[in-house]
């Protein structure tokens, strides 16, 4: 029974938890991993098992609602350990808290536990973010899952499996969790908004949401969350509008990236050096501007392939320069300067 005070707990739960799949009919998107591991809910007798694709696919959501239709909320307490491999990526996790877990005995069911769930006898490890792990840490893993199988099973979770070693990888059946497609990503915003009692302004709205979001539901819900409570305080009224989906997910305005533009084919230092400094003063993100002068430039069919061979080149050093921590106002400039000098 539902008590007051749990409701009010769901009211200021975020979306992105509150709507998160309570089963594997839920998942969205994901067909051929959902239908298999339906399979595996059936007999019960589930593999160590390696997700992997982009954030927001759903990975960790298909995994913890595997777990909840096999145990239920009782036994999903005892049964099932979640770690963030990010956080505890070093050997020492694996020699405790993983192998400790591992080699405990399963607890037994009720008759009531049994009666309703399939309750294997085994539980379950997921460790999410798992290529964040080392190598030392990954090898002591292997060695862990081989002697405690029979009780204990894994799931890894990860964006890259090029990160997680043979040795693990070889043991595990992979799934590979694909971008959302717009149709179902759409669906399944629609059911919150129409859940939320948000109000838009244009059915545009949604998929402005998702071309800013690119295939992430997370950060699809998230945006969707933000505008409608922004929306709210804003105009007294849930009413979101694609601009204010725009401005929540920090897109260039296009007026700016005009004058970004202007700025490089003019060649001059002075100009861009002033376009620069007004991009960073007014709190823009490097990484954004450059993303969007990467769709801007290369399908401009105006452009040379040759150029926009050397645009591309200079856009990905600049990414990877971005996210090795790098100053955003000197790697800004350095690009247009570069990108002036082959346009």
């Amino acid at each position: 029974m539902t008590t007051q005070y749990d409701q009010q707990k769901l009211e200021h739960t975020p979306w992105v938890e509150k709507y998160r799949p309570k089963n594997l009919d839920d998942v969205a998107s994901q067909e051929h991993a959902v239908r298999i591991l339906k399979k595996t809910v059936l007999l019960a007798n589930l593999p160590h098992m390696l997700f992997y694709g982009p954030p927001g696919t759903g990975k960790t959501s298909t995994m913890l609602a595997l777990a909840k239709q096999l145990y239920g909320p009782r036994l999903y307490k005892l049964r099932v350990l979640e770690l963030n491999a990010s956080d505890e990526r070093g050997i020492s996790i694996v020699r405790l808290k993983i192998k400790n877990f591992a080699r405990l005995t399963v607890s037994n069911p009720t008759a009531e536990d049994l009666r309703d769930y399939p309750c294997p006898p085994y539980k379950i490890i997921i460790l999410d973010e798992a290529d964040s792990m080392t190598n030392d840490a990954q090898s002591a893993l292997r060695r862990t899952m081989e002697n405690y199988s029979l009780v204990t099973r894994f799931c890894l979770i990860c964006n890259y499996i090029t990160r997680i070693i043979d040795p693990l990888a070889l043991r595990c059946l992979k799934f590979r969790f694909k971008p959302l497609d717009n149709a179902n990503a759409f669906a399944r915003l629609s059911l919150i908004a129409e859940k939320e009692l948000v109000r838009l302004d244009l059915d545009a709205v949604l998929e402005e949401i998702l071309v800013v979001s690119k295939g992430d539901l997370r950060k699809a819900i998230t945006y969707l969350q933000s505008a409608a409570r922004l929306g709210a305080s804003l105009l007294a009224e849930h009413s979101i509008s694609v601009n204010l989906v725009r401005e929540i997910a920090g897109v260039v305005e296009q007026p700016l990236l005009d004058a970004l533009l202007e700025a490089i084919r003019s060649k001059s230092s002075a100009d861009i050096m002033a376009i620069v400094k007004k991009v960073v003063l007014e709190g823009w993100s490097a990484q954004q501007v450059s993303d969007q002068l990467h769709d801007l430039l290369l399908l401009d069919e105006g452009l040379q392939s040759e150029k926009k061979n050397a645009i591309a080149k200079l856009l990905f050093e600049t990414d990877r320069r971005l996210n090795s921590g790098t100053d955003e106002h000197v790697q800004l400039l350095n690009l247009l300067l570069q990108i002036a000098a082959v346009v």
